[in-house]
């Protein structure tokens, strides 16, 4: 009997001991409290490349990895019936230049036939006058006068309708022009949207289509982006996105570069909703650049909200309904502060030496 009540007093010695040693006190230290998110790096200015005509993909004139100018072609679309059209536009824009400026135009013939009318009315003018004067003068027949006075009249229709002519076929003409140049240029622009340009100076990223492939203005031909400059995009939870601000640091990791970290600035949050997910966008800047990047490299990040270089903390499995720690004493009430994934910040209801003890589970 003896033997089996100092057995028992041994267990509940040692099970009395390991109640007093559990536990742990609060730190004092800094304490830097951060939003989680997932990254992926992307190209500056990415953007997919479409063709504004359908069409047959005559060919690819790049192929990925492949750097490019702004306004250099990458893809050739089948354009037989466009460049006959440039072909006819241009036609009939020298027809009408040469109608309006080139020798023996229409307005040249018209300009002869005016001074010939001038020449007529100002000889028909002469005779009517002499003859007008000598009828005032009892000089001559009345038919004399008469036929001087009709050829006057004439003479000075004649000339005014040449002249209003001239005029009326001077505008159409400077009409044709305009037209004629404007459908050349309406026929250049057709012609060059068969040949889909760079945006920007970059590489390109992705090829989707081979030639002889159907292209409509729906399906992208594939993307291009900035050669040398990335952008970090973000995915950040809703909870958390309104507790962001462009210029709050941000620190990295890479999947590709194991435990290293890197720094970044946000620069850009976007300001729609991601229903899929319930994230929301945020884009941020190196500060310093990992030594390669490729277009879709994954990471994590922590985007800095706040720091403290000296501070009261437990680790966050300690606090009990987001206001309480476990004591020896018993249930002990706190205010919290600012928080890390894996500590908060205790302002009042312990000190740095009070022992607290893990939640019952």
């Amino acid at each position: 009997m003896k033997s089996i009540l100092c057995y028992i007093f041994i267990i509940v010695l040692l099970f009395s001991c390991k109640n007093k040693s559990e536990g742990i006190y609060p730190d004092s230290g800094p304490l830097t409290e951060s939003v989680y998110a997932t990254v992926t790096i992307k190209p500056d200015s990415l953007y997919e490349v479409y063709a504004a005509v359908a069409g047959i993909l005559q060919q690819n004139l790049v192929k990925e990895g492949d750097t490019v100018t702004k306004g250099q072609p990458l893809f050739q679309i089948v354009n037989n019936t466009p460049v006959l059209q440039v072909e006819n536009a241009k036609l009939n824009l020298e027809l009408a230049r040469k109608n309006l400026q080139g020798e023996n135009n229409v307005l040249d013939e018209l300009e002869n036939q005016i001074r010939t009318a001038e020449l007529q009315f100002h000889n028909d003018s002469i005779n009517f006058y002499r003859q007008k004067s000598l009828w005032e003068k009892n000089i001559g027949s009345k038919n004399a006068y008469d036929q001087k006075q009709l050829a006057f009249e004439l003479s000075a229709n004649r000339l005014s309708l040449l002249l209003q002519q001239y005029q009326r076929t001077k505008r159409e003409l400077i009409t044709h022009l305009e037209q004629a140049r404007n459908n050349y240029e309406t026929s250049r622009i057709s012609k060059d949207e068969y040949t889909v340009t760079s945006r920007l100076n970059g590489r390109v990223y992705a090829v989707y289509k081979e030639p002889g492939e159907l292209i409509t203005q729906q399906h992208a031909l594939g993307n291009v982006g900035s050669a040398g400059n990335f952008i970090i995009e973000m995915m950040v939870d809703e909870k958390d996105i309104v507790r962001l601000d462009t210029g709050q640091e941000v620190v990295l990791v890479l999947d590709a570069y194991g435990s290293a970290t890197f720094t970044a600035t946000i620069s850009r949050i976007l300001p729609e909703k991601n229903e899929r997910n319930q994230s929301f966008t945020v884009e941020a800047l190196f500060t310093n650049v990992p030594p390669r990047l490729y277009a879709g490299l994954a990471g994590e990040a922590n985007i800095i909200i706040s720091r403290k270089t000296q501070t009261l903390s437990i680790p966050r499995s300690y606090l009990v309904n987001d206001s309480l720690v476990r004591t020896p004493e018993g249930m002990q009430k706190v205010e919290t502060g600012m928080e890390s994934l894996d500590r908060i910040e205790i302002l009042s209801g312990i000190e740095a030496s009070t022992r607290i003890l893990k939640p019952q589970s």
